[in-house]
C-alpha cells in the first residue's frame, strides 16, 4: 500500500528533489574518464545491459571472509610478492629466518589479480556437498565445543570429531557460529587447532580469514592483529581476503587510520586489492569519521586499478555522506548508482534518508521515502525510525506523530529505538501522558524501558520546569533497576541548576560519585555550569582544573560557562544587559553530547577566524596587568587563553558571553583595550568589532561585510546571536550609528526577515529576538521608515505596534529588560506610544497620531543617529 503520510511531502519536493538518473544538479563527483568501469554498465561485473535498460547482478553484501570459495586452496609461488620480512600490517616485527623458507602463499587469484567474481565463476556448477553448506556432524561438533566449559578442551573435542568433518565447509561454519556466539576463546582455540593440522592446509588462508573477521565482529581487534601477525611469520598470511579482513576489523571499531596503515602494508607487500578490500576501506572511512574527499579518492583508485565498484561501495559512500551530514553529496551519489544500473536496496534507501535527516531536509526526506514505493523497495522499521528521529529534531512534532501512525498502519511493529524516539517526542511536546501510554506499549510489545527512555522523560520535565515530576522519576527509575547512565547524571545536574536548585544538583553529583562511573566532559561541564549559576564561580574554574589533570579534555561548552559567569560576576549595574542565559535569542541549545548545537547541528564558529600566534609580552599576561577593581573580566579573558592554548574552539556563545564582559567594563576604554587584546587570539572576528568600537570607517567595514556574509550563512539563530552581541555592545558605549548599520546589515542578510511587517490594516516592528541594543537601534530604523513614507504622502495603515516579547529576557515575567529599554527609548524620543491593553509585551499607537508626530520640527534630528567617536586613524591588520 503506497504511503499516504509522504504524498503531499513527495509532490511539494517534486521540483527539487528527484531521487533518479540524470537529475543532479551541479558538479557530480564521480567522473566518467571512458573506461569500462566508468561506462553505465557496459561491461561492468556490477551490471550488464539487458534489451530493456540496466540489470543488476549485484551480490549481497559478504564479510571479507566470505568471498572464499569451497575450494579455494594454497599453491606454491615465487616468495618475492611477500615483501620486506620485518614487517606485518604496517608495523615492525621481529625476524624470523624460517619465514623466508615458508612456501605457504597464495597464487595471483588470492592476491586480488582477479576478482571475487571472476574466482567464483571458475567454480561455478560444482555440487554442493551439503545443502545448508554444513554437514549435519559439523552442527554436532559445534554444539561439544559450545557446551564446553571452557577453551582449554577444544582441541581434544575437534580431533574426536575431525574425521567425520568436510575441510572444505564444515571448520568455517564451526568458526562462524562460535563468533556469532560471541566466544571469541572458543574461536582462537578452533582457528589454532586447524592450523596444526596438515589435512587442512590447503583451507589455512580461508580459516585465518574467517578468524580475523570473527574476532572484528566480537570488537578484538588487537586479537585480530595478533592472529594475523602469526599467521605472516608461518608464511600464509599475506593475501588479499587476510588483509581485507583486518581492514574490516579496524573499520568496525573506528580505527580508520590502523585500517588505512594495513591497507597500505598490503600493497607494498605487492599484494593487489580487490573489490572487497576497496569496500572495506570506504567502509572503515565511514565509521571512522574520515571526510568524504578522502573516501573519494579510494573510490577514484579503484577505478584506476580496474575493479568496478559494486552497490557495496556505493552503501559505504552514501554512509560517509551520513556521517557528515553531507544531504546533496549522498543524493548525488545514489543518483550515479542508477546511472550506471546498480540496484538500491533498502540499505542504500535507509542510508540516504538518515544522511537527508541529519541535515534537517525533512521535505526531502519523506520526497525520498515516498519514492521507495514506486522503485518497490518497501520501508522498513529502520526508514521509519529515521524519520522519526529527524522530525523529532527538527521540531516537527505533529508530522513525526503522523509517520508513527503510518507505521503502524502499514503493520511495522516499531522497535525499541522507535519507541525511545516517541517517547522523546510526546514529551518535548509536554504531552506526558502519551509518552507514558507508549511506555506502557513498549514494555507490552516486549522492550523494557531502558537508561534512554528515562533520560528523554527526565530532559523533558527539567525542560518543562517539573522539577519536582524528574525527582521523582529518576526514583523510579532506579526501583526498576535500571541503572543510571552519566548522561542521565548530567541531564539531572543540568536540570536542576538551570531551575534554581543547586543544593539538589550537588546531590546528584555526590550520587553519581558513589555509582562509581567514570566522569565525562558532559558532567564535568553540568556541574561546572551548576556551579557557576550558584555564583560559585571559582569553585567552578578549580573543578575545570581538576578536569584538566584527570586527563578529560574540556569543550567550549565548559569554557562558555565559565567566562559568561565571571562576565556576570560584576558589582555596577547591568540590569539592561543579560546574561547569555538570560538572552534566549543568542544562545543556541546544547545537545547531549556537550556540544553546541542550533537544531541539531554543531556550531564551528571558529571557521570565521583568523587564528593568530598570543605575543608573549601581551599587555595582558605581562607584570604591567591593568590593575582595575574589574578582575572578574580579566579573569575571563584568561579562561579565554586557556580555551585557546588547549586548542578548543571558539564559537558563537564565546564571542557573546566576551562582547557582554565588554559591556560591563566601567570605560570604553577598558572595552576598547579588552577587544584590542582578545584580536592577538582571533584577528578578523574581534578585530572587527574592535575597529566598530573605535568608530573606524571605512577598511573596518570592508571587513565587516565579508564577516557579515560569511555570519549569515549560519543558520537563523547563530546569525542572530552574532548580530546581537555585536550591536549590543556598540550601541552601549555611544557607538549608535555603528549599532544602527550592524542591524540593517543583518536585516538586508534575511536574519531579522519578519522585523518589520507592513500590511494594508498595520504596521509592526517585532523585536523580540533581539538584544537591548539592537532593539533600539532597530527601532530608530524602523521610525526613519515610516517618516520617509508619510514624507512620500503615502497614508500610515490605522494600528501601529511593537511587540517586545514580553518576559522573554527575563526570569520574572511582565520584567521584559528589552520591553523597558525600548519603553525608555520612546519616552525619550517623545514618541506616542503606549502600553496595549491586553498585552503587556505590545506597545501601539494610531497612525495618524504617529505621522503627526514625525512631521513635527526636531523629530529627525532625534532619530538620526550618530557615533560618539570617530577615527581616522585606522590601520589594516
Amino acid at each position: 500500500m503506497a504511503s499516504q503520510a509522504f504524498l503531499s511531502a513527495e509532490a511539494a519536493a517534486t521540483s527539487s528533489v528527484s531521487v533518479g538518473a540524470g537529475a543532479s544538479s551541479g558538479h557530480s563527483p564521480f567522473s566518467i574518464k571512458g573506461s569500462t568501469s566508468a561506462t553505465a554498465g557496459a561491461s561492468s561485473s556490477s551490471t550488464r545491459r539487458g534489451q530493456h535498460g540496466f540489470v543488476s547482478t549485484a551480490r549481497a553484501p559478504l564479510e571479507p571472509s566470505d568471498a572464499w570459495g569451497p575450494s579455494a586452496r594454497c599453491v606454491k609461488v615465487r616468495g618475492d610478492i611477500r615483501g620486506p620480512p620485518g614487517i606485518v600490517g604496517g608495523l615492525s616485527i621481529g625476524h624470523d629466518p624460517s619465514f623466508h623458507h615458508s612456501s605457504a602463499v597464495l597464487t595471483n587469484d588470492f592476491c586480488g589479480r582477479r576478482s571475487t567474481r571472476q574466482v567464483s565463476k571458475l567454480h561455478f556448477g560444482r555440487p554442493k556437498l551439503h545443502h545448508n553448506k554444513h554437514s549435519p556432524d559439523a552442527k554436532l561438533a559445534l554444539q561439544a565445543v559450545l557446551s564446553s566449559p571452557t577453551a582449554t578442551n577444544v582441541s581434544s573435542i575437534l580431533c574426536l570429531w575431525s574425521s567425520k568433518l568436510y575441510p572444505q565447509e564444515d571448520f568455517a561454519y564451526i568458526l562462524r557460529e562460535l563468533g556469532n556466539a560471541g566466544d571469541s576463546c572458543k574461536v582462537i582455540a578452533s582457528y589454532e587447532w586447524a592450523i596444526t593440522q596438515d589435512s587442512l592446509r590447503t583451507e589455512w588462508c580461508k580459516l585465518l580469514s574467517i578468524t580475523i573477521s570473527t574476532l572484528g565482529r566480537l570488537g578484538k581487534v588487537s586479537l585480530a592483529q595478533e592472529t594475523f601477525d602469526k599467521a605472516v611469520l608461518s608464511g600464509f598470511g599475506r593475501n588479499v581476503y587476510s588483509y581485507s579482513a583486518l581492514i574490516s576489523a579496524y573499520g568496525r571499531s573506528g580505527q580508520c587510520g590502523r585500517a588505512l596503515q594495513v591497507f597500505e602494508a598490503m600493497k607494498k607487500c605487492g599484494c593487489k586489492p580487490n573489490l572487497i578490500t576497496y569496500n572495506a576501506v570506504i567502509d572503515a572511512c565511514g565509521k571512522g569519521g574520515v571526510d568524504y574527499k578522502k573516501a573519494m579518492s579510494f573510490f577514484e583508485e579503484m577505478e584506476r586499478e580496474g575493479v568496478d565498484p559494486d552497490r557495496i561501495t556505493f552503501n559505504s559512500l552514501i554512509a560517509v555522506c551520513s556521517r557528515g551530514h553531507m544531504w546533496e553529496e549522498a543524493q548525488k551519489t545514489f543518483e550515479e548508482m542508477q546511472r550506471r544500473g546498480i540496484d538500491q536496496d533498502i540499505f542504500t534507501y535507509n542510508t540516504v534518508v538518515d544522511a537527508v535527516c541529519k541535515s534537517g531536509k525533512m521535505d526531502r526526506a519523506a520526497a525520498i521515502v515516498a519514492s521507495m514505493h514506486r522503485n518497490s523497495v518497501k520501508p522498513n522499521v529502520v526508514t521509519y525510525s529515521t524519520l522519526l528521529d529527524g522530525y523529532g529534531k527538527a521540531g516537527r512534532y505533529v508530522e513525526a506523530v503522523a509517520v508513527y501512525e503510518e507505521m503502524k498502519s502499514t503493520k511495522i511493529v516499531p522497535d525499541r529505538v522507535s519507541y525511545n524516539t516517541l517517547v522523546y517526542i510526546y514529551a518535548k511536546l509536554g504531552k506526558f501522558e502519551d509518552a507514558l501510554l507508549v511506555c506502557r506499549q513498549m514494555e507490552k510489545a516486549g522492550w523494557k524501558k531502558d537508561a534512554v527512555t528515562y533520560n528523554a522523560l527526565l530532559d523533558a520535565y527539567g525542560k518543562q520546569g517539573k522539577y519536582r515530576e524528574a525527582s521523582e522519576l529518576f526514583k523510579k527509575m532506579k526501583s526498576e533497576n535500571v541503572s543510571p547512565s552519566v548522561l542521565t547524571y548530567s541531564t539531572l545536574i543540568d536540570t536542576f541548576s538551570k531551575g534554581g536548585l543547586h543544593k539538589e544538583a550537588l546531590q546528584i553529583f555526590k550520587e553519581f560519585k558513589e555509582a562509581g562511573l567514570k566522569l565525562d566532559v558532559v558532567l564535568y561541564s553540568s556541574l561546572i555550569d551548576a556551579l557557576c549559576k550558584s555564583g560559585l564561580v571559582d569553585d567552578a574554574t578549580n573543578l575545570l582544573d581538576e578536569m584538566i589533570r584527570a586527563g578529560i579534555r574540556p569543550n567550549v561548552v565548559t569554557f562558555n560557562s565559565i567566562i559568561d559567569a565571571y562576565g556576570r560576576n560584576r558589582q555596577t549595574d547591568v540590569s539592561h544587559y543579560p546574561s547569555c542565559e538570560e538572552e534566549a535569542a543568542m544562545v543556541p541549545t546544547t545537545s547531549g553530547k556537550g556540544d553546541v548545537t542550533t537544531h541539531g547541528r554543531a556550531l564551528d564558529f571558529s571557521d570565521l577566524s583568523i587564528n593568530k600566534s598570543v605575543k608573549s609580552d601581551s599587555l595582558l599576561y605581562s607584570g604591567n596587568v591593568r590593575e582595575t577593581p574589574h578582575k572578574d573580566i580579566l579573569a575571563a579573558v584568561r579562561v579565554f587563553q586557556e580555551m585557546w592554548e588547549l586548542g578548543v574552539k571558539p564559537n558563537v556563545v564565546t564571542f557573546s558571553a566576551i562582547l557582554h564582559a565588554c559591556s560591563r567594563c566601567a570605560s570604553f576604554v577598558e572595552a576598547a583595550s579588552l577587544l584590542e587584546e582578545l584580536r592577538q587570539f582571533d584577528r578578523k572576528v574581534y578585530g572587527v568589532a574592535h575597529g566598530l568600537l573605535m568608530g573606524f570607517k571605512t577598511q573596518v567595514w570592508q571587513l565587516a561585510n565579508v564577516l557579515f556574509d560569511e555570519v549569515a550563512r549560519m543558520d537563523h539563530s547563530t546569525a542572530a546571536a552574532f548580530f546581537n552581541a555585536l550591536a549590543d555592545v556598540l550601541w552601549h558605549f555611544g557607538q549608535k550609528e555603528g549599532a544602527q548599520k550592524v542591524v540593517l546589515e543583518a536585516r538586508r542578510r534575511q536574519v531579522w526577515v519578519q522585523a518589520w511587517q507592513m500590511s494594508e490594516h498595520q504596521c509592526c516592528l517585532d523585536l523580540h529576538l533581539m538584544s537591548v541594543g539592537a532593539a533600539q537601534a532597530m527601532l530608530n530604523s524602523w521610525l526613519l521608515n515610516i517618516r520617509a513614507i508619510v514624507f512620500e504622502g503615502h497614508e500610515l495603515p490605522k494600528l501601529l505596534s511593537i511587540l517586545t516579547g514580553w518576559g522573554r529576557h527575563s526570569k520574572v515575567a511582565g520584567e521584559c529588560i528589552v520591553k523597558q529599554a525600548v519603553e525608555s527609548h520612546l519616552l525619550s524620543l517623545g514618541a506616542p506610544f503606549k502600553v496595549a491593553k491586553y498585552n503587556e509585551g505590545r506597545l501601539v499607537s494610531t497612525g495618524p497620531i504617529v505621522g503627526g508626530w514625525l512631521l513635527e520640527p526636531g523629530t529627525l534630528e532625534l532619530l538620526v543617529l550618530h557615533d560618539t567617536r570617530l577615527d581616522a586613524t585606522e590601520t589594516a591588520d
